[in-house]
């Protein structure tokens, strides 16, 4: 959260509008599309999410046209975490409980994220025509362009460092965390060294600190906790049993965590599934899992408030949840279907 809070002090993203050129509708969603997609791996998919959603907001001025674009940015933010360790808070959850490991789940459930991000792209685009005035765009801090440049970059790869740096040393992620944030920081402070009249004297690491939101962290820091105390009771173990008694089946127990996930938050849902079955049950990047981390993540789209990237930009453009329920749901729950799908034929 420091680092993309200090990017944003810096209006880093604002070097990512300013590289859309196009005013076909059509075409705006699809680069909206990848973008979010692939930022959310990066980045996570709750700040994706407010990114682009944001920059939506500063391009499109029909209300319609946001909310079907922000309805997208929720699907393709939340498959696109699905796939990466650092781009979800429950697949990072099932990395550091060594349930999963990067390139494991990179190999096995990119695709299926995507067959569940094109489906709904393709339903749609065609409620979409014609073309749009773009909205006047002007970067909103005095900062210097190169200095946005160096730390948008610099923070990215940093971020993308964190995993490399856990399989290289064996040490928790949080370290590698720290050490890009140090790095960041440092980084930070020599900028403003230099810094001219016009730079914005509050670019500093200690004004991302007081922008991070807190009562998040405290939130999934209260869920695990819960989810510890029902797992040293013993009642995780016994639902584990009863529900492998029950349903006899691991994929349908998965599915169903995943639309589960559309009306709970998944953070408790997979901190319960991580305490029921252990690592003597279904070992380091078994398809139980992988197929966990993809149906938790994709099937928070199915509805606005399933996900903290829905509830997010539901608060920021204001969406009626029917609309969404009518609209969007339809075409997520789709391409839950579609990619959970694929998902299951490609590890048989």
């Amino acid at each position: 959260m420091t680092i993309v809070e200090l990017i944003d002090l810096y209006d880093g993203f604002q070097l990512i509008i300013d590289k859309i050129r196009t005013t076909n509708k059509r075409k705006l969603l699809i680069i909206v599309t990848i973008l979010s997609f692939f930022l959310s791996a990066v980045l996570d998919n709750l700040t994706t999410a407010i990114v682009m959603a944001s920059l939506v907001r500063k391009i499109l001025s029909e209300k319609e046209d946001r909310l079907i674009f922000i309805g997208m940015i929720v699907i393709a933010a939340n498959a696109g975490g699905s796939w990466s360790p650092i781009g979800d808070v429950t697949t990072t959850m099932l990395w550091i409980g060594n349930q999963i490991t990067p390139l494991g789940i990179v190999k096995s459930i990119f695709i299926p994220s995507l067959v569940a991000t094109l489906i709904p792209l393709m339903m749609l685009i065609f409620r979409l025509k014609g073309a749009f005035i773009p909205l006047v765009r002007e970067s909103e801090s005095g900062t210097r362009r190169s200095d946005q440049s160096i730390i948008l970059y610099t923070g990215l790869i940093l971020l993308l460092f964190v995993p490399l740096f856990k399989m290289l040393t064996h040490l928790p992620p949080f370290m590698g965390m720290m050490l890009a944030v140090g790095i960041l920081w440092l980084l930070s402070e020599t900028l403003q060294k230099r810094q001219t009249e016009e730079s914005n004297p509050n670019n500093s690491i200690f004004t991302a600190l007081e922008r991070i939101d807190m009562p998040s962290i405290l939130f999934f820091m209260g869920i695990l906790l819960a989810v510890s105390a029902l797992q040293s009771f013993g009642l995780l173990e016994t639902a584990a049993v009863f529900l492998s008694n029950k349903l006899h089946n691991d994929t349908l127990l998965v599915s169903g965590i995943g639309l589960l996930s559309a009306v709970f938050d998944n953070v408790p849902l997979v901190a319960a599934v991580q305490g029921m079955f252990q690592l003597s049950q279904y070992a380091t990047d078994h398809f139980f899992w992988r197929f966990l981390a993809f149906c938790s993540g994709t099937g928070g789209s199915i509805l606005i408030i399933g996900s903290a990237a829905g509830v997010a930009v539901m608060g920021i453009e204001q969406i009626d949840f029917f609309w969404y329920l009518r609209k969007i749901s339809p075409a997520a729950l789709l391409g839950y279907l579609a990619g959970a799908l694929t998902c299951v034929l490609l590890s048989s």
